[in-house]
């Protein structure tokens, strides 16, 4: 008995009291986050499936799995680390390299994709990448290592 799994209980996005905003700030209501650890906590708990996007926690008698509702994307680039290459690091503390074909520009925002995923650059990571990019014309060009990229647009 000791090793059966715990049972899951699922709490639906409509049942959910707390959100991800467009600038991935956590709210209860009009009321944002201002705790560091329990930002921190609540974007390393993000996972995906089929349903969607939620945040598991295990209890000591059960799994809580709660889908949650975000405005734009629950995935964000916090941090880019540019030793070795440049490394993007994301809320949930995952980390990736950059590929600068994936890169996009939606509503002016900066995006880049990830499998199936959009992942938005919040105003730290934006000034990090700043430094690589360039402004031609009408279009935005990342250089890095002296290979120009055209971010192309999402509208």
């Amino acid at each position: 008995m000791a090793n059966d799994p715990k049972p899951v209980k699922t709490i639906p996005r409509e049942k959910a009291v707390f959100r991800l905003d467009k600038n991935g700030n956590w709210r209860v209501e009009d009321e944002k986050f201002t705790h560091r650890k329990i930002i921190n906590r609540f974007h390393s708990l993000i996972k995906k499936d089929q349903g969607g996007f939620f945040l598991e926690q295990e209890h000591r008698h059960y799994i809580e799995k709660v889908y949650f509702p975000y405005e734009d994307t629950a995935l964000f680039v916090i941090r880019i680390d540019d030793k070795d290459g440049l490394t993007l690091c994301l809320n949930t503390g995952a980390q990736i390299p950059l590929d600068p074909e994936q890169l996009l520009v939606k509503n002016d925002d900066l995006y880049v994709r990830y499998g199936e995923d959009l992942i938005k650059f919040n105003g730290n990571a934006l000034v990090t990448l700043a430094g690589y990019l360039e402004d031609a014309a009408d279009e935005y060009v990342v250089n890095i290592n002296g290979k120009k990229h055209v971010i192309s647009r999402m509208e």
